[in-house]
């Protein structure tokens, strides 16, 4: 029989800018969009790192993330 001791996910997440948009506009809607994803991780008591969080020339931003992986305890993944 074998059991999960810990896991995490890396992720590389690009919040990019809408289209349809005014630029201004897009840009303060993708920083929303990334604290809303905070958040969002937060109220779920996902346990994360983030890395690295990189502003792009258009705007728009990419985020590196470790997190956990459904309810697995995450060991020693997010220390560092």
């Amino acid at each position: 029989m074998k059991r999960i001791k810990a896991a995490c996910i890396c992720q590389t997440l690009h919040f990019m800018l809408k289209e349809d948009v005014g630029h201004d506009y897009a840009v303060k809607l993708v920083e929303q969009e990334v604290e809303h994803y905070k958040k969002t991780l937060d109220r779920n008591q996902t346990k994360y790192k983030i890395l690295e969080e990189i502003p792009q020339d258009d705007g728009s931003i990419m985020i590196k993330i470790v997190k956990q992986y459904n309810q697995s305890p995450v060991g020693d993944y997010l220390n560092s």
